[in-house]
């Protein structure tokens, strides 16, 4: 394998039922960061059908060059297909980093194609950065449960493949004025390409909370001490506009749903401000939130480790504490009127 060969940052734009992910834009965002440093251009990759109405948006959020993948076949995601269509690409193209979503298509698709191209695939990372000396792309991701953070490099191989996990990266400002280049690319998909059939999608119609979107998160721990407790963050989230979460322990413990959970087995979050109360700190929470940017840290124990990465820390109880932070927050409202 010719390394100078491969150039360019690639990213693989997911979409479902024709409208395109959050994750897929914050890598574009972070493929424009890691271009800069590698005097290279980022292509968004896009698979599906009846999407051309979306593809000057891409640019717009930072991609310069847009592949598009038109077909009827890929309108719904399926492994065998998805993988053939990026493997030619990839093998065609010749990309030095390919980036992928760390979501359900992506941890599906991301391992099929670096299989079949023979390259290395570092999975759920949480940081991205290029090797000032070898330019090598480092992949940091957790590892041992969470309890370090491992950097992968991928050095004898292209392209540098990662799954990246939604809402650890930030997406950039839309950017009318950006101008790129659109550009189709044809496989020919045939029915021995076509191993599955779908007969029927049916989406299910329910409220869904996504605490990766609030722009608030009140986050409860196991110090909240039960599970009626947590009306006291209801409240407090209810003044500030924000979401509810928690930690995995009270997740397992049946105080919350997943959908909640913040953390390395639970969804990454960046939102304007987080408050942690109860919550310890360990690793595998933190690694989920620590990009918040500004982070309230409330516990009775003051050795805590949230302490660390916290904004402001208040030492006490949490059960005390949030209902004298519920009424200021009521009067400083009531002043305003």
């Amino acid at each position: 394998m010719s390394l100078s060969d491969y150039k360019n940052v690639f990213v693989f734009i997911e979409q479902k039922y024709g409208e395109i992910q959050k994750v897929s834009l914050e890598l574009i965002g972070k493929g424009r960061e890691l271009a800069g440093k590698l005097d290279a251009e980022v292509t968004a990759v896009v698979l599906g059908n009846g999407l051309r109405d979306q593809l000057h948006g891409l640019i717009h959020q930072g991609a310069d060059n847009v592949l598009y993948v038109e077909d009827e076949k890929l309108h719904n995601y399926m492994t065998e297909p998805y993988t053939k269509v990026l493997s030619n690409i990839i093998e065609e193209k010749k990309p030095e980093i390919f980036l992928v979503g760390a979501t359900a298509i992506g941890r599906d698709l991301g391992p099929r194609v670096s299989a079949r191209i023979h390259t290395g695939l570092t999975a759920d990372c949480t940081s991205l950065e290029i090797d000032e000396e070898e330019k090598n792309l480092l992949m940091t991701r957790p590892a041992f449960g969470g309890n370090i953070m491992a950097t992968i490099i991928c050095p004898d191989f292209r392209p540098q493949m990662a799954t990246v996990r939604p809402g650890v990266m930030q997406a950039m400002e839309v950017d009318s004025s950006r101008t790129g280049k659109v550009e189709d690319f044809h496989v020919e998909l045939t029915s021995e390409d076509m191993n599955v059939e779908i007969l029927e999608v049916v989406r299910e119609e329910k409220h869904k909370v996504n605490i990766s979107e609030a722009n608030v998160l009140v986050s409860g721990g196991r110090g909240m001490g039960n599970a009626e407790n947590f009306h006291i963050l209801d409240s407090v989230a209810a003044e500030l506009n924000g979401l509810v979460s928690g930690s995995r322990a009270v997740v397992d413990a049946g105080w919350l749903g997943h959908e909640r959970q913040v953390g390395q087995t639970g969804q990454t979050v960046r939102p304007d401000l987080y408050i942690a109360c109860g919550i310890s700190g360990a690793i595998q929470h933190v690694a989920g939130m620590e990009q918040s940017d500004f982070i309230v840290a409330i516990n009775k124990n003051e050795t805590a480790p949230i302490f660390e990465v916290a904004d402001i820390g208040i030492v006490g109880d949490v059960n005390k504490v949030i209902p004298a932070v519920v009424e200021e927050l009521k009067s400083f409202k009531a002043s305003q009127n």
